[in-house]
């Protein structure tokens, strides 16, 4: 579905990884959005752990449910459809929001609109929060801890892939990087955090370059592990913040080349980001100078879009059809992209 179309008043759906959410959405307004997050239950663990975040949906879903209702005043009988994360993600995860998504629609005989979490991201440039709403066709950078990509987007959430990753995500670079610094999970809140007080010039960390629109990590992962390691324990904290501004700004310079170079490249004027790493202060800063140099127009998501939600799910439905009652019934989620067609 190319444009956009109205599904009304939409329960919507988001549990692909560790945060539970549920919002309201009416077309391109977001009417409630609640997150509840599982990071204090998966520190201890220093990562997300699949089957605690399985159980942790079923248990918080109906509460947050009830929650998103209260918020934006309305009832289960007042909705008109409902929309659901299908994939991709932690599949236990997944399946969870997929369940509970079913049984809301089918018991009122309500349409189903099934969204793919990269979908998703990339609609939440759409909300009508009173920031510029991005137009397409239009370059995004879909930058999270499980992907990182540029998308050509020219008609609502249908996308053309153009550079990703070789290897590791953004930010699960930032995660791993804050681990290795000691920092709490979760690590890319804190290091982002940290660097704001450090030198980004402190240290000359590698620039991967492994292809002309593609992105690479794990070099720079290596990097800040075997440089910690020629450093002392009081070296490294007094240091902390100045390693970790250097660190997160090779992150980030690598990221904006990219961008800035691929809208050259696909003569693209407007630039968006999405993804939980669109909230890093230092990309959205740097990445906000490097087009205003170049003429570029640049769409940011609210911070509180840019991890995973519900709303965002809202945002993407209005751009994609909905499934009649009961077909959906039949309905699979999926834990790849490459699984999606086969869903």
């Amino acid at each position: 579905m190319n444009g956009r179309t109205s599904h009304g008043l939409l329960l919507c759906i988001e549990t692909s990884c560790d945060d539970t959410s549920a919002a309201l959405v009416r077309d391109r307004d977001v009417l409630a959005s609640i997150v509840s997050s599982q990071h204090e239950l998966h520190a201890e663990f220093g990562g997300i752990v699949p089957e605690v975040a399985s159980r942790r949906h079923t248990e918080l879903l109906n509460d947050v449910v009830a929650e998103a209702l209260a918020t934006a005043g309305v009832g289960l009988d007042d909705l008109e459809g409902v929309a659901v994360t299908i994939g991709p993600g932690l599949i236990g995860a997944l399946l969870v929001g997929l369940a509970a998504a079913k049984t809301f629609a089918w018991q009122r005989r309500l349409p189903l609109v099934p969204v793919d979490h990269l979908q998703g991201h990339i609609a939440a440039n759409y909300a009508a929060d009173g920031r510029s709403v991005a137009t397409p066709p239009f370059l995004c950078l879909v930058v999270s801890g499980g992907h990182t990509l540029l998308a050509r987007v020219d008609a609502g959430v249908e996308y053309r892939i153009v550079g990703r990753t070789v290897d590791d995500a953004a930010g699960e670079a930032f995660d791993k990087g804050a681990r290795l610094l000691g920092l709490p999970y979760p690590g890319g809140r804190e290091l982002d955090r940290l660097a704001g007080d450090g030198d980004p010039s402190s240290v000359d960390f590698p620039l991967a370059l492994p292809g002309e629109l593609d992105f690479s990590f794990s070099g720079l992962k290596t990097a800040l592990l075997y440089h910690l390691r020629g450093l002392s324990d009081s070296e490294v904290a007094s240091r902390r913040a100045d390693i970790a501004a250097a660190y997160q700004d090779a992150i980030v310079r690598q990221l904006v080349g990219k961008v800035v170079r691929c809208a050259e490249r696909e003569g693209m004027r407007n630039v968006a980001v999405a993804g939980g790493v669109a909230a890093n202060s230092g990309l959205r800063r740097a990445l906000g100078e490097a087009c205003a140099e170049r003429g570029l127009a640049l769409h940011l998501p609210a911070p509180a879009l840019c991890t995973d939600n519900a709303a965002m799910v809202g945002l993407a439905a209005a751009c994609l059809p909905a499934i009649p009652w009961p077909e959906y019934l039949a309905l699979d989620a999926y834990a790849a992209a490459a699984l999606a067609e086969r869903a």
